[in-house]
């Protein structure tokens, strides 16, 4: 079982320091729907969320583990979420912004990983502030200072990260959206796969084990998704 692995987001996965494997959440439920199967798992590893889904997509990996969004459903069968993560702005301490609600003003530059959630959330729903891709969501704060943007937008637990690490930078208070964390596998497989996969993150969350994996990988600022 190939099973799609995204290192942009640490909430979900990064590497181990020590060994440079992949570890976290997504790679605790890959291995535990492996293990369920009786199966070997092979983990396909990926910097960004739209080149982890596009490679499900493709069917160069049987499963993968991102935030539900229309587009991407249009090739993907997602299950219910297993976790909430939250979104969140990145500004320089003299930015006169103050508050999510003020970001979508003309003139203003958000930098979004690309094809990211936080990319497919803003693209619909911002209408007069300007779009800027960086290649991956780890390099939007990078990006953002470079450039000389107005608005770094991401998962707030990287950009507290990145803030603390460069210095001169503050969050908006609260968050702009709330990612449902899912697992997913293509389409083509069939609705009895989707079933089973939905059905296994389930029990997953009802077991305890995400909570669990949660606490184990020292993540905050991420939920257990409620029952579906």
């Amino acid at each position: 079982m190939r099973a799609s692995i995204n290192l942009g987001n640490p909430i979900l996965a990064n590497q181990d320091p020590s060994t440079g494997e992949p570890r976290g959440v997504s790679v605790d439920l890959a291995r535990a729907l492996a293990e369920r199967l009786d199966v070997e798992l092979e983990l396909v590893v990926f910097d960004a969320a739209g080149k982890s889904v596009q490679a499900v997509a493709d069917q160069k990996a049987d499963i993968g583990f991102f935030a539900i969004d229309p587009v991407r459903g249009r090739d993907i069968a997602f299950t219910p979420a297993y976790v909430h993560i939250e979104g969140a702005y990145l500004v320089a301490e003299a930015s006169p912004l103050r508050e999510n609600g003020e970001v979508d003003r003309p003139g203003t530059r958000v930098v979004v990983g690309k094809g990211s959630a936080y990319d497919l959330y803003l693209t619909r729903e911002l209408k007069h502030a300007e779009l800027v891709r960086a290649p991956t969501s780890p390099a939007v704060v990078d990006t953002f200072l470079e450039q000389g943007m107005d608005v770094a937008a991401g998962v707030k637990q990287q950009l507290e990260a990145d803030a603390q690490r460069a210095g001169g930078l503050r969050l908006l208070p609260g968050r702009f959206m709330v990612i449902q964390q899912a697992m997913g596998l293509p389409k083509a497989r069939g609705e009895t796969a989707a079933r089973f996969l939905s059905a296994f993150v389930e029990e997953m969350k009802a077991s305890g084990f995400v909570a669990d994996a949660l606490e184990r990988h020292g993540i905050q600022g991420a939920s257990v998704a409620p029952a579906a």
